[in-house]
Order: C-alpha cells, then structure tokens, then sequence
C-alpha cells in the first residue's frame, strides 16, 4: 500500500507474500490550523441547532452564546509551540472564564422571557399566608381567571362553637363571569376542605387527580351536593390542559399524601409555577418520586415566576422520607404487649399503610375507626393506590372478641378534635373501645399550630389511664410532608425563576424562603412578601403590588355545616371574656323616675354578693339620669335604652375594667 502525505502513522502492507519485511514509517505532524473551511466531518461536533420560536436567534447550545472564539464548542490551543506555560496557561484561563459565563447563563435563563410583551398575571391569595392553612389563590389576566385549591382553617381558642374556617368569597362574585374553573392541587383539608362551602354559592369546572376528586366527592355527597359532580375533570399529568387564558400541567411531586402535584401554568406572560405542598421523597411509598425532570424542563425554558411551599421554612437539611417511620413502626409493633392504636391524619394514607402492613406482619386484625379515615381509605383503595387483603378488617364491636396482642386500630383523633374516636376513647366515652393500661398508643402526627393545647388534653387522658404513649418522644415517629431548606434550594435552582412569591405559611416562614431564594440567585427586588388580599401583578419586566382584595374569614359550624354570622362569634367571644349584665327597668314616664320592680342580673362579672353592691350602684345612676333627662328622650324607647346601656357600661368598666355584654329591656308606662 502507498502512502500519502495525508496518512500519519501507517504502516506498508507486504506486496508478495510472507517473507517480505514490514516497513515503519515515523509519522509527520502539521501544525495545528487556526481556521478552517471544510465541511465537518462525521468525528466532529455538529454545529448547534437553532431555537424555533420568538427568538430565533439564541442557540439551545449556551455554549455558543457564552464564547465567540470557539468552534463548536471545543477551543484549540493557541500556544502549542511557545516557550514556557505563559501562553498554554492563557490559553486555558479563556476557557475557565468561557465555562464560567456558560454556567452564569444556564443559572439564568431569563433572556428567554419575551420582554416585549405587554401581557401580565394577576395573582390574589384569600387564604395561606399570614396563618398555617385556609390555603386558596386566584389566578387572572384580563379575560379569564382560575381558582387555585379551596382549603380550610382551624379556628382559634375564643371562636366558641366554631369548627372550621373557610377564606371569604367575595371577590369571588365580583370576577364570577371570568373564572375558568377551580385547580386542586392535592386532597388535604387545608386544600379542598373549603370546596362544598364555594359551590353552594356558585358552580366552576373543577379539575384534579383522582384521588382529590374522590374526596371532595364525599364532601359532596354530606353537603346534600352530589348533583355537582357533574363539573369534576379528570386531569392526567404530565398532559397539559387549557383552562381558559391557562394552559396548565399536573406534575406529580411528593407530599404527605399521595397523587399530590404542582402546577406548570403557561401564560401570554410567562411560564409560571406553583409546587403546591411539596417535599423531595425519593424513596417514597409508592416509588413514585417527585418528578424533577419535567420540573427541570420547565427551567431550562424559562419561568417567569415561582410559587413554593413556605412551610418549613426554618428547618435546616431534607425532610426524612416517609419510608423512615415503618422501622420505628415495626420496634413499636414487635414491643407491644397488647392493643396497638395508631392515630394519625386521616389523608395520611401511606402512613395507615404503613401501620396496617407492620399489623398484618404481627399477625394483627385491623380496626379503622373514625369516618373519615374509614372513607378515605375506602377511596384510596378502591381506586387502587393501595391494595390490603380484606380478610384482615373487622368492626369496632368486633374488637372484644380478640386477644388484645392481636388487635391494631387505626384511628382519627391525632389532633385533639374533641369529636374524634380517639379523644371519646381517652374520656371513656366511646361505646367499643376502653382505654387500657396495656395499650400502646402511637400518635404519628405533629401538632397544626393552634392546636398545641388540644393534642395535650389528649395526652393527658391517654397516660392518666394509664396507657404507653408513643409521641414526640420518638424522633422518626412522625415525619413532616414539607421541603426543608435543601429542598426549597434545589426546587430554586430547578426552576430558576425571575420572580419568587413564597406562599403556604405565616410571615416567618415566607421571609425565611425569601432569605433562601436570594442565597440561589434570586434578586431581592424580584421577590413579594404577600398577605391574604393582595393583588400582585407579574409581567417579565416588573412584580407589583396594585391593589387589596377583601378578604377574610368566614365562620363554620361543622355540626350542622352552616355559616355562622361574624357578630355572633363576637358576641360569644365577648360573652366568654367579660360575662353579661341583664337590666329590666321600669320607668314612668309622666313622673320621670324608675319603678320599685327594676331589676339587674350579671353572669360571668361578679360574685353574687358583689351583685348587689353593683346593682345598687347602676340603679342610683339611672335614678338620677331619668330625673334630669329631657322629656322627647323619654318618648323614644330604643333612644332611652342606648343611654341606660351606655351609663352601665360606664359602671362596669370603672369597677372591672371590662366591657361586657349588655341585655337592656326598657318599660315605659
């Protein structure tokens, strides 16, 4: 074989036959060329492909808008022959500096947010921030708007004979003719526990997974509402849908119930999206983890503005996974002398997995007692999220008939709810189960703020009866469903948004998630602290506050699932804290002063003793007002009673320093 100036390195081959001798040759070497113009080869990178889009000239390659003086993205060495490492080190400071804007860009992909566009996003929470559920948003441009979840609150200690909280709707008729429909996001109460109450008063399409869907269902069907099923939409993730100006994608991440998802909400503006409740689990039950890739797409194309989960804001590292509380289960389990009681939340239905495998494992039957745990389970197993043998399950009046080291029961009550089976078990009230001292009773959840002081009361029943009790005192008892710090970190740099509103918590927790938004390359400037009513509107140029939106609380009673007029909460809390005084006077009025038959009574401000010194006091005070008093007073009755009222609330304050309820029933003869 010949060789050619081309060829390096190659050897002769023999022309006629074995016994002839292979010729080396010592390979010629060309020096290197700065430039050239033949066509690539296929050993060569291929030149990068342009975007398709508004901006066609911005490569999906970042390398070729980083460096000018690069071919395809491989730099050569300038200073092969120099002498020294001067100029071999120059060579390879560019390409330190050329990486280093390459990855500047891919942290910032803002340049792909059309700047030019004159569409905007309106953005109102009703419910969420400034408090620990209640967690609602409305979504909006100029033509359309969607509902983001319709959760409820827990109320305070002083709203006497309220259950529940649920945001205030008005708004909601002001903008009613625009609302595209309502977005779920996952199934907790603090997510859709509002819903009934919303569409007694007006109807939307309301799209979720299955799994939220089959439970606001069952809300339906108690709320005597079952005719509005007829607006449920099925989504599927990862397939976007339009809703009005939105094109929105379900994308499945993990939380402390499953089927949770975030949100990806294509808009005229911008990419916008909201992570729901979230956490990072990649080792969850189901094996379904949070989907970072389809969440790392949506990075690289751009977003224009991020909504994360605020609510463990201020804990350092990652959340344990779910898969960390079966072990302690399985210690507790194999420990126990006789009945297990599990008591967790109801939508915890991995954690009641969890419990009812580690019974079966300790050849248990399982007792599920509490009627939203028994449907919720009913529901999740029905639709195939978890499947149990059903040979396993009895009924609360079975109980008795087992060994007690052969009993688990999985039941409500892990937050001191004074209707739930486990409270009316720890007062002796229920009519199956009696608290034993044998019984080892696991409360595999973390106390809602708020309700500190009811889990307590529990706790409290629960070790007077003498049962073993399993709480905060073991660490992987419980685990929570939200993102730590490093997990909000790496949701910021997944996303890479231009704009951040943290939203889920109060405002602690919102501005701790700023703090760590900016350690991620967010700008300061592009971040809002939001409150419940604030109106925010986003463009890729600006995030502003425009305006304040009503909103407020709506009062519940859950017994007989009706609203609750806000003055009359007041008037109870008013009752609660300052007691009430009772006046029925008689007066005439032709001889201008007060009968013998008056009579004052008090509840909750003094002793019965004091009562009378009191009495006696705001009877000489009207005595000698309706003396004095002008004659056209006395001919107005509810005049003379606003007056009577006021001079005993005068009296009252003076002697209590309080201001309590006042009943006056005025007699005029």
């Amino acid at each position: 074989m010949e060789n050619n100036d081309n060829n390096t390195n190659q050897t002769s081959s023999p022309s006629n036959g074995e016994g002839q001798k292979r010729r080396f040759f010592k390979p010629r070497f060309k020096k290197p060329q700065q430039e050239s113009n033949e066509t690539p080869t296929q050993n060569q990178y291929q030149k990068p492909r342009k975007w398709v889009g508004k901006n066609k000239n911005v490569s999906t390659n970042p390398s070729q808008n980083a460096t000018q003086d690069s071919k395809d993205g491989v730099r050569d060495i300038q200073s092969v022959n120099e002498k020294g490492n001067l100029g071999f080190h120059k060579d390879l400071k560019k390409g330190v500096e050329a990486n280093t804007r390459i990855q500047k860009n891919s942290l910032n992909p803002h340049y792909k947010l059309n700047l030019n566009t004159k569409a905007k996003v309106r953005i109102t929470p009703l419910g969420g921030l400034g408090e620990i559920g209640g967690n609602m948003m409305i979504m909006e441009t100029e033509e359309s708007a969607i509902i983001i979840d319709v959760g409820m609150s827990f109320p305070e200690e002083n709203m006497h004979g309220v259950d529940i909280l649920v945001p205030d709707f008005s708004y909601l008729h002001v903008i009613k003719d625009k609302i595209a429909g309502v977005v779920i996001t996952h199934a907790h109460e603090d997510h859709i526990g509002a819903v009934p109450y919303l569409y007694k008063q007006m109807q939307f399409p309301l799209y979720g997974t299955p799994l939220a869907l089959g439970m606001i269902g069952n809300k339906f069907d108690e709320h005597g509402l079952k005719k509005f099923r007829s607006f449920f939409k099925i989504v599927e993730k990862r397939h976007p849908i339009k809703i009005g100006d939105f094109e929105i994608e379900w994308i499945h991440i993990t939380h402390s119930i499953i089927d949770a998802s975030a949100l990806a909400i294509r808009t005229e503006a911008g990419i916008i999206i909201h992570t729901g409740d979230f956490k990072i689990d990649h080792t969850p039950i189901d094996n379904l983890p949070t989907d970072l890739h389809r969440l790392a797409h949506y990075g690289e194309e751009g977003v224009m503005l991020l909504l994360s989960d605020s609510t463990n804001s201020h804990k350092l590292g990652v959340t344990a996974s779910e898969a960390s509380v079966g072990p302690t289960f399985d210690t507790l389990f194999k420990t126990a002398e006789g009945r297990v009681i599990m008591s967790t939340f109801s939508s915890n239905i991995h954690r009641v997995y969890q419990a009812i495998t580690y019974g079966i494992k300790y050849n248990r039957k399982v007792a599920v007692i509490g009627r939203s745990m028994e449907k919720n389970l009913d529901i999740a197993r029905e639709l195939g999220y978890i499947d149990l043998p059903h040979n396993i399950f009895i009924e609360a009046h079975e109980v008795m008939k087992y060994p007690d080291e052969e009993i688990l029961i999985v039941t409500t009550g892990s937050q001191g709810e004074t209707m739930s089976a486990l409270y009316r078990m720890a007062t002796d009230e229920h009519r199956h189960i009696k608290i034993k001292p044998t019984d080892m009773i696991i409360i595999s959840a973390k106390a809602i703020p708020g309700n500190e002081g009811s889990v307590s009361k529990v706790l409290n029943f629960l070790m007077k009866a003498g049962a073993k009790v399993a709480y905060q005192d073991f660490s992987e008892i419980h685990v929570s469903g939200h993102a730590a710090q490093e997990e909000q970190k790496l949701m910021l740099r997944l996303i890479k948004p231009k704009f951040f509103l943290p939203v889920h918590g109060e405002y602690n927790h919102v501005a701790k998630h700023r703090d760590t938004a900016i350690k991620c390359g967010v700008l300061e400037k592009n971040i809002y602290l939001m409150e419940d009513g604030d109106q925010i509107e986003v463009n890729p140029s600006y995030i502003r506050k425009v305006r304040t939106i009503k909103s407020g609380k709506t009062y519940i009673d859950n017994q007989i699932n009706r609203q609750i007029d806000n003055n009359v909460v007041l008037d109870r809390q008013a009752l609660a804290d300052c007691g009430i005084a009772m006046l029925m006077i008689f007066v005439s009025a032709g001889e201008q002063k007060i009968l013998k038959n008056t009579k004052i009574t008090t509840l909750g401000i003094v002793s019965p003793k004091e009562e009378k010194e009191l009495s006696k006091e705001i009877e000489n005070a009207l005595e000698m007002y309706i003396k004095t008093v002008k004659k056209e007073v006395l001919e107005n009755q509810r005049t003379l009673e606003n007056e009577i009222r006021n001079i005993a609330r005068k009296i009252l304050f003076k002697r209590l320093k309080k201001y309590p309820a006042i009943v006056t029933n005025v007699f005029l003869s």
